[in-house]
Parts: C-alpha cells; sequence; structure tokens
C-alpha cells in the first residue's frame, strides 16, 4: 500500500520532466559552443569593463580556452587549424536616460541600456558580421534613499553585463 502511494505521488512528476525532456527544454547555463570556438581570442578596447569580463566567464564556463597576447597577423602565421578564433568587442556603451520626473523636476525613474557590438572571425573568415546586442533595465531612484540607489544601479549594471553575456554566447553557440 505505501510503495503504491509513492509511485502514484511521484507519477505526476515524472510525467511533466518527460514533457520537458521531450519538447528540448534546457536550463540556461552552459552553452555548447561549435569547434570553431575552441580556442578563442578577446579582442577589446576596455578589457575589464563589466560586460568583457562576464563574457570571458561564460566563454570558459561553455568550454572555450581564452588565449591572450596580441593579433596574430603578417608572416610567419600559425595553420588556420592553430589560430583562435577571435571575438571582437567593437562597442560596448552603459547608458542612463532619465525616463521620469516629479513635481519639482526630480528624476523619479531611469533606464540603464547597455549595447554592445560584435564581430567574430576564425580561419581568415568572418564568421559573424558585426552584429549590435542590447538590453535595459528601468529603475525607481529615491533622493531619500541615495546610497541604495547607487548600489541597486551598480547591481543592474552588472545583471545587465552578466545577461548581455549570456544572450551573446547563445548567439556564438548557433554560429557554424
Amino acid at each position: 500500500m505505501n510503495a503504491t502511494r509513492v509511485i502514484r505521488s511521484a507519477a505526476p512528476l515524472a510525467m511533466v520532466l518527460l514533457l520537458l525532456a521531450g519538447c528540448g527544454f534546457q536550463l540556461q547555463g552552459r552553452q555548447v559552443l561549435p569547434p570553431v570556438l575552441e580556442q578563442v581570442r578577446l579582442d577589446a578596447s576596455d578589457r575589464q569593463s563589466e560586460f568583457t569580463r562576464a563574457l570571458r566567464a561564460t566563454l570558459v564556463a561553455s568550454g572555450s580556452r581564452l588565449v591572450e597576447g596580441p593579433r596574430v597577423t603578417g608572416g610567419g602565421e600559425p595553420a588556420d587549424a592553430a589560430r583562435p578564433a577571435e571575438i571582437s568587442i567593437l562597442h560596448d556603451e552603459l547608458t542612463e536616460r532619465v525616463l521620469s520626473v516629479d513635481a519639482r523636476n526630480i528624476p523619479t525613474d531611469y533606464e540603464l541600456t547597455y549595447k554592445v557590438e560584435i564581430q567574430v572571425r576564425a580561419q581568415q573568415r568572418e564568421i559573424l558580421a558585426p552584429e549590435m546586442f542590447e538590453l535595459s533595465r528601468i529603475y525607481s531612484f529615491d533622493e531619500r534613499r541615495q546610497l541604495a540607489k547607487d548600489r541597486e544601479k551598480e547591481i543592474l549594471r552588472e545583471a545587465l553585463a552578466r545577461d548581455l553575456a549570456g544572450v551573446v554566447t547563445r548567439r556564438l553557440s548557433t554560429l557554424q
């Protein structure tokens, strides 16, 4: 009787799991990148921006090996297969815009927008033409809670960079 009760209570959960697996549902996290992105050189004008650091972390989590050093050009180049793919961050910008003000003309809502433009080259060809990615978040502002709102802005900026790195990594996982 006890075993029957356990089976009956576990059966709906098993059905849900089977349905999710059957429809292609996957938890977000590690992306499977194409073989051409096994070795990657990240080219960014600001190597310490929040987005660059987040992209570096998501690439490593997805199995890429980051190669440091200058761009390989000119004579004495390694064979195409040994040369790492190059992900260029052409544009990396965070903007803040006032969305609304109160009766005293003090801002009450802001919009943070993070924009990046990425290009990928591998094996002496462009595998991803320059493509713009953009995410934005709205947050409220209260001058009486200045310190808390400044911290909230920092948290949102870091979250936008992580989310944008995830979007770019998912896009990279679709490359051939």
